[in-house]
């Protein structure tokens, strides 16, 4: 058998069921699908059981540790030569096998042969049945003007590309050798991105094996999300000191500038409204000249301060209406994308002040007992 396709899954028997039909529509079905449920209080025992006659397919139950411990017992009790990890919220193109098999004897200029590669990932895209806010969080985590393109687009910032394990491959004999996922709540799936690098091993973007990635359903939800990530970058720089690149730091740089365009503006507000209060209290209309010089400079100031962030929004509201088709998406997307960049920023600023400041050996985590909700 050529792939093994491992999904954890924690109480959400919805998506897997999703999952399944589009794995049942596959034109490649040379697979095995394994299905390991983490401790779910609601299970998919009931789903899977209907698509026993359709898949190749077996389902595990087991403690809650995690995703990655998840994906590990996964791999422990599959059998392909290639192992493939998806996330329960993702639904597959008919084609999606087919095209990993197909890159996988493709050889790149500079490959001595096809097929040399021993990782890969994928990018992701959102289906037309998304809801808007699921479109909008998916544009705010692949547009180049949110994450640089670093999540699998064609243009990115970073020259090497690291393989999410919502959509990553994997050859069993180096998975084996690098030990699997380690025990990090978050990041998980970079640290061993990272360690494919570290270990010489050929890793590369296989951009027509994308996926329809459901992601977050609500900003709540999502702002734990990206916080986490912002956090996890830091744990992953002192495990691999080196990792840190220009594009990770550009959330925190766009948080703080927020914070300081924000908080001028409300300055000069104040200063507005100093100048409207002393303006009221003038006893004589002569005597306006300086009231109205702050009024003026309180406008000025307030303008200026807010239009790097109103340049930004419209910038993401023209791409993202262009790209769905929907001003309304396009408005989604603006909110989205604040939420993205500050929710990472505000948790790589935290984890940086805990571990580098305050000295902390210990991975921080924010939403550990909240990790899948």
């Amino acid at each position: 058998m050529k792939y093994s396709i491992i999904v954890p899954v924690y109480n959400r028997p919805d998506e897997v069921d999703e999952l399944l039909q589009s794995l049942t529509s596959q034109t490649l079905r040379d697979m095995e699908v394994i299905i390991v449920e983490d401790g779910s209080s609601q299970p998919c025992e009931d789903v899977v059981r209907r698509y026993a006659g359709k898949l190749p397919l077996r389902y595990y139950t087991k403690e809650n540790s995690g995703p990655g411990q998840t994906r590990n017992f996964g791999a422990e009790h599959s059998q392909g030569e290639w192992l493939i990890f998806l996330d329960s919220d993702c639904v597959l193109p008919p084609g999606y096998l087919q095209a990993v098999d197909d890159e996988l004897k493709r050889s790149l200029p500079g490959e001595a042969s096809p097929g040399e590669v021993d990782a890969w990932g994928g990018p992701d895209r959102a289906h037309e049945s998304f809801t808007p806010v699921q479109k909008a969080i998916n544009y705010s985590m692949t547009s180049f003007l949110t994450t640089g393109g670093i999540r699998g687009g064609r243009k990115q910032m970073d020259k090497k590309f690291y393989p999410r394990s919502f959509n990553l491959g994997i050859r069993r004999s180096l998975y084996r050798q690098l030990g699997g996922f380690s025990s990090m709540r978050f990041g998980e799936d970079i640290d061993l991105s990272l360690r494919i690098y570290e270990s010489g091993a050929a890793c590369r973007l296989f951009p027509e094996a994308w996926v329809w990635h459901k992601r977050r359903t609500d900003f709540r939800k999502f702002f734990k999300q990206v916080h986490n990530s912002g956090i996890a970058r830091i744990n992953l720089m002192k495990r691999h000191p080196g990792s840190l690149k220009l594009v990770h730091l550009l959330p925190m740089v766009f948080t703080v500038g927020t914070f300081l365009c924000l908080l001028f503006a409300f300055l000069f507000l104040l200063l507005v409204l100093l100048g409207f209060v002393a303006l009221w209290q003038m006893p004589k209309p002569g005597c306006a000249n300086g009231p109205m010089l702050c009024i003026i400079a309180g406008v000025g100031g307030m303008i200026l301060f807010l239009l790097p962030l109103l340049l930004f929004s419209l910038l993401v509201f023209a791409d993202s209406s262009v790209r769905n088709k929907s001003f309304r998406i396009g408005i989604l997307s603006v909110w989205a994308s604040f939420i993205q960049l500050i929710g990472y920023g505000t948790g790589f600023l935290r984890a940086w002040w805990l571990r580098c400041v305050c000295g902390r050996n210990e991975e921080l985590q924010a939403f550990k007992k909240n990790f899948y909700e």
